[in-house]
């Protein structure tokens, strides 16, 4: 029995096209697939595939025009090779039989196939493929190019723009995806996650949605003996402590710890003699729109821990620490002397301080814990746009100073008030959603 040694050639030139198409099928969902961050870091750690991998994503239509210009001249090729053959075999009616079997196997080993495999493992057919891709992009460089100005000049009579430049919006919200796909067990990532978030939302928040309202701050009239300034910062859990003259709202300085116990040794512990004066500092004011992503790289330059928060008329409304910017990013942070002040007990059952989680998933918060810091720490999604804390969120939906007793949904969440003084909401029972609270 004789062979018939073209058709042998030309069927396996067909079975070769077959495995180009797969080839560029794969190559192109992989290197378009992979991800972003890893070829980066690869690629900063030396690993020359990755960089193709990134120098190729730097050219696209370079890089799309050559791999589709290969996989149509296979796909192609070979459904004309199979058509000659089965029009030998079966006259007009092998174009159908050509046309239907080729379909197939293209559909099937050139498309589905290696795409979902490449799609499962992107970073590493990106990877292995990258080298030869690269040399394909340059063998079919000229006519590529000559599509790609092609391609430009047909867009742009259309009145298509392309190269448009991505948005810094844009890349933050591709960010912010990939940090919500990063997940896994253990509390490492939750927090991991929770923190990448933070950082990120450093320049949407003020300083002002922060701050701790003056209210609660820890003052000094700057008046008193010396003797007594002395005994109250000794007495203070701060070390630092604003003064005021003449009324409260007039702070003039602030009263570093560290810097009065070196007056107090310059006056060799005679209070009488005490230079007070060289242990102040000048107060320093920012506005309460100021970012915190600002305002930390201001901590940073002026090396303060402190900051006055003024409205737009000049009155001061609290302050913002360098620890308060900092817990925004890793969460509540309690010294030593906090604990004791509490009297050396922790809030229960919860890791963010003025909530306690209760059995059944329902927690109790205080009225001034802020809604940032409740999404962040049990991943909900409260709205904070019109208010930054708790009660000022139930206020602002209610239309009303509720009262205790009372009880409202919002946003999936019911919101049970537990306690009222005069017009400020101090406690507050929250019970979320199912999916929202079952962590």
């Amino acid at each position: 029995m004789s062979i018939d040694l073209p058709l042998v050639l030309t069927l396996v030139l067909i079975l070769a096209l077959l495995l180009a198409s797969a080839f560029f099928a794969a190559s192109e969902t992989a290197i378009t697939g992979a991800s972003r961050p890893r070829m980066h870091a690869l690629e900063r750690r030396g690993n020359a595939r990755a960089r193709l991998v990134n120098d190729m994503r730097k050219s696209k239509e370079r890089f799309i025009g050559a791999i589709l210009l290969g996989n149509n001249v296979a796909n192609i090729l070979a459904s004309a090779l199979a058509t000659s053959i089965l029009i030998d075999w079966f006259g007009h009616v092998g174009v159908a039989y050509a046309t239907i079997a080729m379909t197939t196997l293209i559909l099937l080993f050139g498309e589905v196939m290696p795409k979902t495999y490449a799609i499962n493992h992107s970073d590493r057919v990106a990877l292995a493929t990258a080298p030869l891709v690269r040399a394909v992009i340059w063998l079919l460089g000229p006519i590529t190019h000559g599509i790609e100005v092609l391609v430009r000049v047909m867009l742009r009579l259309m009145g298509a723009r392309i190269g448009a430049t991505v948005s810094g919006l844009y890349r933050e919200e591709e960010l912010r995806g990939a940090i919500d796909l990063h997940y896994g067990p253990g509390r490492d990532i939750v927090e991991e996650r929770r923190m990448l978030r933070s950082v990120l939302d450093l320049d949407d928040v003020a300083a002002g949605e922060i701050m701790i309202h003056r209210k609660d701050v820890e003052t000094l009239d700057f008046d008193l003996p010396a003797a007594r300034i002395v005994a109250a910062a000794a007495e203070s859990r701060y070390s630092r402590i604003p003064l005021w003259r003449g009324q409260p709202d007039n702070i003039v300085g602030v009263l570093h710890a560290r810097a009065l116990l070196r007056a107090l040794h310059a006056a060799r512990g005679t209070v009488d003699q005490l230079a007070l004066d060289a242990a102040v500092a000048k107060p320093w004011f920012i506005p309460e729109s100021t970012s915190l992503l600002s305002q930390l790289r201001a901590f940073r330059e002026r090396r303060e821990h402190i900051a006055f928060v003024v409205d737009e008329y000049g009155s001061w409304l609290g302050i913002v620490t360098l620890e308060d910017v900092l817990e925004e990013i890793v969460g509540d942070i309690t010294d030593e002397l906090e604990i004791a002040a509490r009297g050396g007990r922790q809030e229960a059952a919860s890791t963010l301080a003025g909530v306690r989680r209760e059995a059944g998933g329902t927690y109790v918060a205080r009225g001034s814990v802020t809604i940032r810091d409740l999404n962040r720490e049990f991943d909900w999604r409260l709205p904070d746009e019109e208010a930054s804390t708790l009660a000022g969120l139930v206020m602002h939906e209610a239309r009303a100073i509720p009262e205790p007793g009372q009880v409202f949904t919002f946003f999936g969440f019911r919101f049970e008030i537990l306690r009222r003084q005069r017009n400020q909401i101090t406690l507050i029972r929250v019970t979320p959603p199912p999916l929202e609270g079952g962590k």
